[in-house]
Order: C-alpha cells, then sequence, then structure tokens
C-alpha cells in the first residue's frame, strides 16, 4: 500500500465500518518544511490521533503548527488535561475557514503515555 498523503487521503478511500481498518498517514508525510502540519483534508476519525501522537514524538523544545479548518477546542482541552504542563498553544491564525495553531512541547511526557481514549473531534 503506498503512503497516504493529504492530496491522497479522501472519503472515498478510507470506507470506515466495523469490518475495516483505517490506515493512518504517516505524520512526516502531512508536514512540510515549514513544520505546518495541515490536516484540513482529513477525515475526523484520523486527525485528531494523529495529531495527539505528533505531539506525543516531538521532542522537548520541539513544535509544529497544526493548520485546520476550524478551531480545534476539544483537541487543546485533551492535550492539557492529559499532560498538564507538557505543551505550550499559540493561536497564530484565527479565521473562520483557516486556523493555525502552534503547538509546542515545552516538557517530557512520561514515556508510557498512551493516547487518550474517547477523543472526540473538533480538530
Amino acid at each position: 500500500m503506498k503512503s497516504l498523503t493529504a492530496a491522497t487521503l479522501n472519503h472515498d478511500t478510507l470506507k470506515q465500518n466495523m469490518n475495516t481498518t483505517i490506515p493512518t498517514p504517516p505524520a512526516e508525510n502531512l508536514m512540510g518544511p515549514d513544520k505546518v502540519m495541515d490536516v484540513r483534508e482529513l477525515p475526523c476519525s484520523l486527525k485528531h490521533g494523529l495529531i495527539l501522537r505528533t505531539c506525543l514524538e516531538l521532542p522537548v523544545g520541539g513544535h509544529f503548527i497544526l493548520l485546520n479548518g476550524r478551531n480545534p477546542v476539544h483537541l487543546h482541552d485533551q492535550i492539557f488535561a492529559s499532560w498538564p504542563g507538557a505543551f505550550a498553544w499559540e493561536h497564530l491564525v484565527r479565521k473562520p475557514d483557516e486556523v493555525r495553531v502552534k503547538i509546542t512541547k515545552l516538557n517530557a511526557v512520561p514515556e508510557d503515555s498512551d493516547l487518550p481514549a474517547g477523543h472526540a473531534c473538533s480538530a
């Protein structure tokens, strides 16, 4: 299977039902050299977990810029509830159809940290 990118990822290629495993695209395929991760074209079922995983994989002091079509309020709340003091969240752009958030890892998270369960998608 070829790697999925934002350009090739759409609802037609990812039919979601109880009997289908949905591939998760590698974060590096969605992030350019400018550290912008454009998740606007990803279905909600993929984007939330991908963003959380990317946060966990950041080195301390590292950052990326999340580009989304709406304000990811639930994602913000989940990150800060799951890993208090580990991340900084800075809005760079707030438009109705474009939101850019700089997410910086300030402190290490426990190595056995898993992605939080039951994430509602507003990302």
